[in-house]
């Protein structure tokens, strides 16, 4: 009887790691799909997979081709939908407008700042899914920091304004404070 349980003992560890490991070669087997789809550089390969999709974006945005990384980057982002895979090209496509619109903001201003609010907008989508994404806060807060926001800039100035209170009269409701 001791034998026997010993034996059923070490035949589940064995059919536990062998399971570990079978699920750690599916995860190869996968990577080893989105390098070859990365290093085919060919969109028909990496259509199926989103990580070779992410990553020719990522590759496609440093090489300066940014309308091609943002077709590819919006095919990634799905609206109302939260995922990991997501949340990263919202991410990137986040710094890519932020590293375009510093590259552009000596030639044409009123389109760096265009770039810049897209920027922040896109980290805003990230934070609003994960609030506790230091990376996305830290990149908002340089694009805030060179495209301040407008109520943001008039703010001080508004609070040592006096306030005047007026009365309204509305025929319909009764005299007082508004709802």
């Amino acid at each position: 009887m001791r034998r026997g349980t010993i034996h059923l003992l070490f035949a589940a560890a064995a059919l536990a790691c062998g399971a570990f490991a079978a699920d750690h070669a599916l995860q190869l087997h996968q990577l080893g799909r989105i390098r070859q789809a990365v290093a085919a550089a060919n969109a028909d390969t990496a259509a199926d997979i989103p990580e070779a999709r992410l990553a020719q974006a990522l590759a496609l945005a440093r090489a300066g081709r940014h309308d091609a990384a943002l077709a590819i980057y919006d095919g990634l982002i799905q609206p109302g939908r939260i995922d990991a895979l997501g949340q990263t090209a919202r991410f990137n496509l986040g710094n890519m407008l932020l590293r375009k619109a510093r590259a552009s903001a000596a030639d044409d201003a009123f389109a760096a700042q265009a770039l810049l609010e897209l920027a922040k907008q896109r980290y805003r989508d990230v934070l609003r899914a994960q609030p506790d994404d230091w990376d996305a806060r830290y990149n908002l807060e340089r694009a805030l920091w060179l495209a301040p926001e407008i109520q943001d800039m008039f703010g001080a100035e508004t609070d040592d304004m006096p306030k005047e209170l007026l009365r309204v009269k509305v025929p319909s409701l009764p005299p007082g404070d508004l709802p």
